[in-house]
C-alpha cells in the first residue's frame, strides 16, 4: 500500500512501514505484517526483538515511517503495526516508543509527532495526537491533541445571497398579544420590540406553555431562545417555587441567555444565576444561596455545584438544552448525562438547536418524552449570507486578510481560527497592523472575553478574532462579515460560524480561505 508523503529535513519519506537502517544498507520496508522486529519481515506473524529473522524481506529504495531526522532508529512498528515497541513516527527529534499509522502500541503513535507523542489514530494510552505533542489526538487517547482534519468541501463555501424583488413574509398564527402569558410579560416583550413571534417562537411558545416536551431546530439567528424563555418565565410567574436549569456549551451564550432573561422579566421579581467555568465560584454559590428560580450554566460547572451539593436537582422539573449538539462535540455527554440522572423522573425537557446530528437523536430519545418535533429549518445556512472562498495560493495569509480588512465595508468582521494559541496570535499581529481587535478564546478569563465582546457590540473594535467554543451563541448585530481564516473541522461547525452574519433579515458576507 503506497503511503503519504511526508516532508523532513533529509526530504521526502513515505508512510507505510516502519523501517531500520542496517549499517550502509537500504532500509528495510515492513509492509503488511503482523508482527514486529527491527525491520519487520513481509507477513510475519510473530514479534522479534534483536536479531532478525532468516527470512526473506521486502526492501525499498524510499525510507518509511520510522523517523526523519532522528539520528538514531527506534524500534520496529510499521503500518497497521502491533507491537509494543511499534514505530516512531515521521519528524520526531529522536526516537520514541510508539505505534506506527494505526498503530495499536501501549505507547502512542507517530504520525508527524514529537517525542513520546501519540499517533494519527494510534491506540495509545499515552496520546493520540494527528500534530500532537505530549497529547492525545484524533481518535486518540484523550483531550490533550488539539489538531483535528478540517471540513475541506469547497462548494459548500459558495453560495450567492438570494436576492429577490419581492420578499416572501412570514405570516405568524398568533401575535405575542394572543398568548396565553401573563400581562405584565406582555408588557416586557413589546417594549423589548417584539411584535410578531418568528417561525419558531409561533410553533413552539404554544406546547411550552401545554408542559410537553419539544425539540425545536431552526436556523441561527431565528430566535430560539425566545422561544424557550417566554413560556418558561410565565411558568414561573403562575408558580413562583419553579426551578429551572438551562445547560449550555459555552460561558458566552450562558451570558448572552441570562441578559435575554433579564429584559423579559424586567420588575416581574424573578432571579437567575449564571454559573459557569472561568468566573469565581463563590460568587455562584452564593447566588445559589438566595431565591432564584433560573440557573443558567455549563455542565462542567452545573455538575460541580451539585456534586457540592449547592445545587438541588431533585426539585428542578424543567430543564434546557441548548446546542446541545456542540455540548456533545466538547465531550460534556458525561455530565450531561449525569445531570439528568439526579433531576425528577416528572419533568419536562426542551431541546433547541440549529443543527441536529445523528448523536443527537439518540439524546432526544433518552432524555425527552413524547417530545413534540419541530422543525422550521429553510435549509443547511441561511440565505441572506453570501458565501465565497479566497484562494491563498502561497501567499501570506495575514497580508491576504490586510488587504480585505483594509476595505470600507469591512466594518464589523468576526474571523474564526482553530486554536486558542492561533487565535491570539493572529489578534496580536492586526493590532501590530493598525487594527482596532481583540480576542476571545478558553484562555481568557470570563471578564476579558465578556469586555471584549462588549466593544465588539458597540462598534469599538473592527475586528474580533475568536475560536468556535468561544463564539458559540454569540448574538452581535450587524456583523458585517465572517472570516474563516483556519478551515472548520465540520460543516456544523461552519454553518454555526456564518450563522454570526446576515441576521434579523439583514445580509452578511462569509469568506473562507483555502490553502
Amino acid at each position: 500500500m503506497p503511503g503519504k508523503d511526508f516532508k523532513g529535513s533529509s526530504g521526502p519519506h513515505k508512510a507505510g512501514g516502519a523501517s531500520h537502517r542496517p549499517t550502509g544498507g537500504r532500509p528495510f520496508h515492513a509492509k503488511k505484517f503482523g508482527g514486529s522486529s527491527f525491520g519487520g519481515p513481509k507477513r510475519f506473524a510473530n514479534p522479534s526483538f534483536g536479531k532478525p529473522q532468516i527470512k526473506k524481506y521486502q526492501t525499498t529504495s524510499t525510507p518509511g515511517t520510522g523517523f526523519a531526522n532522528s539520528p538514531k532508529p527506534s524500534f520496529g512498528g510499521g503500518y497497521k503495526g502491533k507491537s509494543s515497541f511499534a514505530g516512531h513516527g515521521s519528524h520526531g527529534d529522536r526516537p520514541s516508543f510508539g505505534g506506527g499509522y494505526k498503530g495499536k502500541s501501549s505507547f502512542g503513535g507517530g504520525y508527524k509527532a514529537g517525542p513520546k507523542t501519540g499517533g494519527y489514530k494510534g491506540g495509545s494510552s499515552h496520546g493520540g495526537g494527528f500534530s500532537g505533542n505530549r497529547g492525545g489526538g484524533n481518535r486518540g487517547g484523550g483531550r490533550g491533541g488539539f489538531a483535528q482534519k478540517s471540513f475541506r468541501d469547497i462548494s459548500k463555501f459558495v453560495n450567492k445571497a438570494v436576492i429577490t424583488e419581492e420578499v416572501e413574509v412570514f405570516k405568524s398564527e398568533h401575535a405575542f398579544i394572543d398568548f396565553l402569558i401573563d400581562d405584565k410579560l406582555k408588557a416586557n416583550i413589546v417594549k423589548k420590540g417584539y411584535i410578531n413571534p418568528t417561525p419558531i417562537q409561533d410553533r413552539a411558545i404554544p406546547h411550552v406553555l401545554k408542559g410537553q416536551d419539544v425539540v425545536g431546530i431552526a436556523n441561527t439567528g431565528t430566535g430560539k431562545t425566545a422561544a424557550f424563555l417566554i413560556p418558561l418565565i410565565d411558568k414561573v410567574l403562575k408558580d413562583r417555587t419553579q426551578k429551572i436549569i438551562i445547560m449550555v456549551p459555552t460561558r458566552e451564550l450562558a451570558t448572552q441567555i441570562d441578559d435575554e432573561l433579564r429584559g423579559f422579566a424586567n420588575m416581574l421579581a424573578i432571579f437567575s444565576v449564571v454559573c459557569v467555568g472561568g468566573s469565581p465560584m463563590g460568587k455562584q454559590l452564593s447566588g445559589l444561596r438566595r431565591s432564584y428560580n433560573f440557573v443558567i450554566g455549563t455542565p462542567g460547572r452545573l455538575k460541580d455545584l451539585q456534586e457540592r451539593k449547592a445545587l438541588d436537582l431533585a426539585h428542578t422539573k424543567t430543564v434546557v438544552l441548548d446546542e446541545a449538539d456542540r455540548m456533545l462535540d466538547m465531550g460534556f455527554i458525561h455530565d450531561m448525562r449525569f445531570m439528568m440522572s439526579k433531576m425528577s423522573a416528572e419533568r419536562q425537557t426542551l431541546f433547541f438547536s440549529a443543527t441536529m446530528s445523528s448523536d443527537i437523536q439518540v439524546l432526544v430519545k433518552d432524555f425527552l418524552k413524547s417530545p413534540v418535533s419541530i422543525s422550521v429549518k429553510t435549509g443547511d445556512t441561511a440565505k441572506s449570507v453570501d458565501q465565497d472562498i479566497v484562494r491563498v495560493q502561497g501567499k501570506n495569509k495575514v497580508d491576504v486578510l490586510q488587504d480585505l480588512l483594509t476595505q470600507s465595508d469591512y466594518s464589523k468582521v468576526l474571523i474564526f481560527g482553530k486554536t486558542k494559541h492561533g487565535v491570539e496570535k493572529l489578534k496580536e499581529l492586526l493590532v501590530a497592523r493598525g487594527f482596532k481587535a481583540e480576542s476571545i478564546h478558553g484562555n481568557k478569563t470570563q471578564s476579558h472575553r465578556q469586555r471584549a465582546l462588549d466593544m465588539f457590540k458597540k462598534n469599538s473594535l473592527q475586528v474580533l478574532v475568536a475560536t468556535d467554543v468561544a463564539a458559540r451563541g454569540i448574538d452581535v448585530s450587524d456583523v458585517s462579515h465572517v472570516i474563516n481564516y483556519d478551515l472548520p473541522a465540520t460543516y456544523e461547525d461552519y454553518i454555526h460560524r456564518i450563522g454570526r452574519t446576515g441576521r434579523g433579515g439583514k445580509k452578511g458576507k462569509a469568506i473562507t480561505f483555502i490553502e
